[in-house]
């Protein structure tokens, strides 16, 4: 099947799961909710507008900003192993929402704050330090001072879950790192939306260039790029875009790392598919994950444990299938 028309089915079966996402949930009774029952029943409306609409549009933001950034890191550092929180960023934010908890309440507004302040400090240290390596490639400095960044980060976040009360503090950062969207306003969306759709929006007007990167610098040279300036704007705008939205969401792992795989085995590795298929499939995984957590059981599953065990499982099934046959 043509690659164009696939992007096409994939985006029409994205607003099809949208829909029925919208009216899919525990009220008036699990399961299905007859659209009718919105002319009749205020509560219900209320519910779609102000709890279901916002949340399904914030998922979808939040598997777009981490399945498109993946396949940028994976494709920039030609390492199919990593993901958007890679350099320091996811362990920077749960730092930040780890330090803001325990020293400045439960206030949602610090809380992801702090997780997006320290989430792009991760980026900031980990670009530093690379600058500061006298050995190596460009490439091979970022990801070593990114491991170094993520491991700092870790080692305080464990000082701060040691420091928190047991009996409040310490479940609050956990649950935090859990992942989830169960918090979720229209407020939370309107704020993450100007970052996340502009790194959205450069990613995929850009995202030809991504072919381009993934060559020597020499080839980049002769094609009429800048390798090292190109490779920056797409590390920033990527990394802003995921600190954005994983200061609202928690950690929610394996979207960037599987969803690429995904979408380069259907859509092969031309970035001009690849890129606008592993947002959509981002969007549809973590969609399907989060209707999945709000609506199975009376009590909320975490995303992120739900997206870690299918992310999981198709990871799996990826290395252990058969091979799609390449082709352009």
């Amino acid at each position: 099947m043509d690659k164009l028309k696939k992007l096409v089915y994939l985006f029409l079966f994205l607003i099809g799961l949208i829909a029925l996402s919208l009216f899919t949930g525990r009220y008036p009774a699990p399961g299905l909710m007859n659209p009718k029952l919105l002319q009749t029943d205020a509560l219900a409306l209320k519910l779609v507008v102000n709890l279901r609409m916002p949340r399904i549009l914030t998922s979808l933001l939040l598997g777009s900003v981490l399945a498109g950034s993946g396949l940028v890191f994976q494709m920039i550092f030609s390492n199919p192993l990593v993901e958007p929180g890679f350099l320091g960023v996811s362990q920077g934010a749960a730092f930040g929402a780890a330090f803001a908890i325990i020293f400045f309440g439960s206030s949602l507004i610090l809380i992801q704050s702090s997780a997006a302040f320290f989430a792009m400090a991760g980026l900031a240290v980990s670009y530093f330090i690379a600058r500061r390596i006298r050995y190596g490639g460009w490439i091979l400095r970022l990801i070593l001072s990114g491991i170094a960044v993520s491991a700092l980060f870790s080692a305080g976040l464990g000082l701060m879950k040691f420091a928190a009360d047991p009996m409040s503090q310490l479940p609050e950062i956990t649950f935090w790192l859990l992942g989830g969207l169960w918090s979720v306003t229209w407020r939370d969306f309107f704020i993450i939306l100007p970052v996340s759709a502009l790194s959205l929006i450069i990613t995929f007007l850009m995202r030809w260039k991504l072919n381009i990167l993934n060559l020597d610098d020499e080839t980049a040279y002769s094609l009429g790029i800048s390798p090292e300036r190109d490779r920056i704007l797409f590390l920033f705008t990527a990394t802003a875009a995921t600190a954005a939205v994983i200061s609202v969401s928690g950690i929610v792992n394996w979207v960037g790392l599987i969803v690429p795989h995904l979408a380069r085995r259907y859509f092969r590795s031309d970035t001009r598919y690849s890129v606008p298929a592993a947002m959509m499939m981002g969007a549809i995984f973590t969609l399907v994950c989060d209707t999945i957590a709000r609506t199975f059981f009376s009590g909320e599953i975490p995303l992120g444990i739900l997206t870690s065990l299918i992310g999981a499982l198709l990871f799996l099934i990826v290395l252990t299938g058969k091979q799609v046959e390449a082709g352009r």
